[in-house]
């Protein structure tokens, strides 16, 4: 079983990596010469890497909310993770 700092590592990685790969995306989708049906097949695999890094960002954003939670009191209701 993996630890929570690997975890995290290998979400940073994840996160980075899918950047990357919309980066790529983007420069293809971007290139006049590009066919219809390629453009078709990366602005999928865009959009999916587009919602997978925004539900990283939202996870992200409510850890973050729950750690500053401390002294102050609750900043967050309740935390649910997404599935």
């Amino acid at each position: 079983m993996a630890s929570k700092s690997s975890k995290h590592g290998d979400g940073v990685a994840a996160f980075e990596s899918s950047t990357k790969q919309l980066e790529a995306i983007i420069k293809v989708l971007e290139d006049e010469s590009t066919s219809l049906e390629k453009s078709l097949e990366s602005f999928e695999q865009g959009i999916n890497l587009t919602r997978s890094i925004q539900k990283s960002l939202s996870e992200a954003e409510q850890k973050v909310q729950m750690l500053l939670q401390g002294e102050q009191g609750p900043v967050l209701k309740d935390f649910e993770e997404q599935e």
